[in-house]
């Protein structure tokens, strides 16, 4: 009997807040269209604003429900960013393998999320379209994280013997990578972040980078209750009117208040 009433006792929940943040067009919507719905869309607008979703994510000891500020990667609305990652747990700082500057561009979001976020914030590093490269077709699904690495292999990641020209690897044919793994892991590696190589197009990783995320947030930092956006139901992303609504005007910042509190 015991057992039991052991089995039917619903595990703790707890609301975390996270946003991603990253240069425009590298895939953040996508990400979380495929997190949220498992859907992709090849064609995706750009996000205008910010977009507010939430999922949960089942761990062996609670769940988590992650409440999701999608943010715009226009410069225009870098700014106003702050607002969206204050109070944070957890930010996908994404960048784009096939787009060095999207990297360089990403590890400003890092430096600035070190300097004004919430302290003891997860912040995971992504590399996304994983599909356009050589190895995408062939990655097992496990992750990558804490700066782990793929096995040094004949792919086109610049993973393999130390000093060969990183051109070559880049023109291996059929290959759109411009971003090595051991570059973006090793950054990650130094500045204590998970790292992750993932494809929105094909779901490879996408689960496993918020799984992550859910592990590593420190149980001092989880709030239970009902947070923000902790209500019943689900906003999703990518198309129709849930989608619609969900967005927010960056450049006004009581509709945006507003969102926040009463997403769900």
């Amino acid at each position: 009997m015991s057992e039991s009433t052991t089995t039917n006792t619903p595990k703790p929940s707890s609301s975390v807040k996270l946003v991603l943040l990253g240069e425009a067009a590298v895939g953040k919507s996508s990400l979380v269209l495929r997190f949220v719905n498992n859907d992709f869309q090849e064609n995706k607008e750009p996000t205008i604003g910010a977009a507010f979703l939430t999922q949960k994510c089942s761990l062996p000891t609670r769940t988590i429900k992650f409440e999701i500020w999608d943010t715009a990667g226009q410069e225009r609305f870098a700014s106003l960013a702050p607002m969206y990652y204050r109070n944070a747990q957890a930010a996908l700082v994404v960048y784009d393998v096939t787009k060095p500057s999207s990297l360089t561009k990403a590890k400003h979001w890092v430096a600035e999320l070190q300097r004004q976020a919430s302290p003891g914030i997860v912040i995971a590093l992504v590399g996304n379209k994983l599909d356009l490269t050589n190895d995408g077709n062939e990655a097992s699904g496990e992750p990558q994280a804490d700066g782990e690495q793929q096995p040094p292999a004949a792919t086109a990641d610049g993973d393999d013997a130390a000093g060969e020209p990183q051109e070559e690897q880049d023109a291996t044919p059929g290959d759109a990578r411009k971003v090595s793994t051991r570059e973006a892991s090793s950054y990650a590696d130094e500045e204590g972040l998970l790292f992750f190589e993932t494809s929105a197009k094909t779901g490879v990783n996408v689960v496993e980078v918020f799984t992550a995320i859910a592990n590593a947030i420190p149980e001092s930092s989880l709030k239970s209750g009902r947070g923000a956006g902790a209500g019943t139901g689900q906003t999703t992303l990518g198309g129709g009117r849930p989608a619609e609504d969900s967005r927010v005007n960056l450049g006004d910042r009581s509709t945006a208040t507003a969102k926040e509190g009463c997403a769900c």
